[in-house]
């Protein structure tokens, strides 16, 4: 619960027209043109025009203050005019949810469930409602015009968010050849970058994003398989080992898809058919 003041400052802000941000509870901020408060929601135009603007609701947003890296900031993402559900309305997700809804999507895109959940971790630390200062929302963190060319009408409903994020993934690894490293760092950076540089782009925050997922990743297959431990790189080469799965993202279901590869082409081990996971 916020204090009084807060909720008063809420109510009193009605319509604004400075360049603000607003920062959420969960500790994001988004770079606004203005804002409106229309009762449990605040709308909040990303472009200054009624044509960009996504809804958070209000109890989400702690305070707002005024953007003062907005000059040497690049613009705001353009986004598809309309009104996200609202997720106050929504039920908690629950683990065992999240688990079913993770395992529904792997299943239906061929994909692990265990790698799902970890690149879930890395995007929204699995808060269903999570806003990014740049405006990506939800689970996986879909950007609103990312959502509405996946067909996502709610990017802070549950399934609708993992459902569009992990067939927006699997596209990515098509589109890379199933190089996991390619189509992760396409996933944080953006497909154009892998592409203008040809592979993975020289970001630490994205180097960074990509040895996390599949650390995470290999945690869980290995708490499951002790045995993959052995299939890692010593100690002395850890830091390259981090970036190589232990075992195959991508179920072996389906004939016409190709193993998982790491970027130096070596093969990452099957781990044979999945039964159940942008």
């Amino acid at each position: 619960m916020f204090p009084a003041l807060a909720s008063l400052v809420l109510a009193a802000c009605g319509t604004s027209f400075a360049a603000d941000l607003a920062v959420l509870r969960n500790g994001h901020s988004i770079r606004h043109e203005r804002k409106e408060v229309l009762g449990a929601v605040t709308r909040l135009y990303l472009g200054g025009s009624n044509d960009g603007y996504i809804e958070i609701p209000s109890n989400q947003i702690d305070h707002f203050e005024r953007d003062t890296a907005q000059a040497e900031a690049p613009a705001s993402p353009p986004v598809q005019a309309g009104r996200f559900p609202n997720s106050p309305h929504q039920e908690t997700l629950t683990a065992e949810g999240l688990n079913q809804i993770v395992s529904s999507a792997g299943e239906r895109h061929q994909i692990d469930p265990d790698f799902i959940r970890s690149v879930i971790k890395a995007e929204s630390g699995f808060h269903q409602n999570a806003v990014s200062s740049k405006g990506a929302l939800g689970l996986m963190q879909l950007m609103p015009g990312t959502a509405s060319e996946l067909g996502v009408s709610n990017p802070f409903n549950p399934n609708s968010n993992v459902e569009g994020g992990t067939k927006y993934l699997r596209d990515l690894l098509e589109k890379y050849n199933f190089d996991v490293n390619k189509a992760l760092a396409a996933y944080n950076a953006g497909p154009k970058r892998v592409d203008q540089y040809h592979g993975v782009p020289p970001y630490n925050e994205t180097q960074a994003y990509i040895s996390r997922i599949i650390r995470d990743f290999n945690r869980q297959k290995i708490a499951k398989n002790p045995s993959l431990a052995k299939k890692q790189t010593p100690a002395a080469n850890r830091k390259t080992a981090q970036k190589k799965p232990v075992a195959s993202a991508v179920s072996a279901k389906s004939s016409r898809r190709r193993p998982v590869q790491s970027s130096s082409g070596a093969p990452s081990i099957s781990k044979g058919p999945e039964t159940a996971s942008r």
